[in-house]
């Protein structure tokens, strides 16, 4: 079992994150968190360029009657253009896309690749700048409502976003760690890796999901398999390799 303590080699603005979800929370340090992250992490920094305009959100709140919360509305103009960022594996809905489910009252502005998971807003909620997000399963026999609470704001959901996209953005810096047994990640993860400061998610399903750093690498805990990315190939290949060498031992 390694014991040095975590690298400060993370590459991630744990200052702006612990901002962002902190019990005073600032939805502008998500974004700050967002940008550095897409400096650091993606194909190239976001621009003025890689957002939807005010004009496009306007439009999609008259076509839906409602209000989008300030949140949402930031979120789409900081990023709403860099599908890198939002849509590899599942998709952020585009201005003119965001729907209504009448049935049970939420708005939704993603989408499971398979349609198979929705998230959304609940109509109640908009007022609320920073509202909270629910999720829903695609289930065999929907409820009534089916929607249950998966992050406490949407600033904090699109951070989880840019994370969960991120893993799949290149197959050649990604893969997955098997937890041992029963007992979670493996101890040589648990004993290096920096525990994110994001809440478990979905907060109505606990335990739920974390996120662990460690230099260059990020890695997202899903209590029985986890999946990592690598920041660069040379990050990858010092991890991959501590885990071929512990395998052989």
């Amino acid at each position: 079992m390694t014991t040095e303590p975590p690298p400060s080699n993370l590459m991630l603005d744990l200052d702006a994150l612990t901002a962002a979800v902190g019990e005073r929370p600032d939805r502008q340090a998500a974004w700050h968190f967002i940008r550095a992250f897409a400096r650091d992490w993606s194909r190239s920094p976001l621009t003025e360029s890689d957002g939807c305009t005010p004009a496009e959100l306007d439009a999609a709140q008259a076509r839906l009657g409602l209000p989008l919360p300030a949140a949402l509305r930031e979120a789409h103009q900081l990023l709403g253009r860099r599908p890198d960022l939002t849509d590899n594996q599942d998709s952020l809905l585009a201005p003119q896309d965001i729907y209504l489910d009448a049935d049970r009252g939420v708005l939704v502005f993603r989408v499971e690749n398979q349609s198979c998971a929705y998230w959304g807003i609940r109509v109640t909620d908009l007022d609320q700048d920073d509202p909270p997000v629910v999720v829903r399963a695609d289930l065999v026999r929907p409820t009534a409502d089916d929607w249950a609470a998966w992050l406490g704001r949407v600033s904090v959901a699109f951070v989880e976003i840019v994370l969960s996209e991120a893993l799949f953005a290149d197959e050649d810096l990604m893969g997955w760690v098997t937890s041992d047994g029963d007992t979670g990640l493996p101890e040589d993860i648990t004993g290096t890796f920096r525990l994110l400061p994001l809440p478990e998610y979905p907060i109505s399903q606990q335990p739920g999901s974390r996120w662990y750093a460690h230099d260059e690498i990020i890695l997202r805990d899903d209590h029985g398999t986890a999946m990592f990315r690598a920041r660069t190939e040379a990050a990858f290949d010092r991890f991959d390799g501590e885990d071929e060498d512990d395998d052989e031992g």
